[in-house]
């Protein structure tokens, strides 16, 4: 009939590299942006999140689980005493923080 069947061809030599360059580009683009994007900054928050976690001491008002208390002690690396009224403590997750409102003042020794 009059309809003829197409066939691709490519030029001899190594075509073939650059077409496979082209189609792997897109991807690493979209990586790289993704990466400065969102993995760098999710990263960056984390650090400083657990630098805050980390120099919490005595005397910083904190937030946890919604409940607002001071810190009386340090028990470990894991945990705190929160006095959450006068006479009333609770031993809180050091994890489970999520706010430092107020630092408190240096223990002297």
């Amino acid at each position: 009939m009059f309809i003829t069947e197409a066939f691709a061809q490519t030029a001899p030599g190594g075509a073939g590299g650059a077409d496979i360059l082209m189609s792997v580009l897109p991807f690493l683009l979209i990586f790289v942006v993704m990466y400065f994007l969102i993995i760098r900054p999710q990263r960056a928050a984390m650090k400083r999140r657990d630098e805050l976690l980390k120099n919490i001491r005595r005397g910083d008002q904190v937030v946890a689980g919604g409940i607002v208390g001071k810190v009386t002690k340090v028990v470990d690396d894991n945990e705190l005493e929160v006095e959450i009224a006068e006479g009333i403590k609770i031993r809180v997750v050091r994890s489970g923080v999520s706010e430092v409102r107020v630092k408190g003042e240096p223990v002297k020794e």
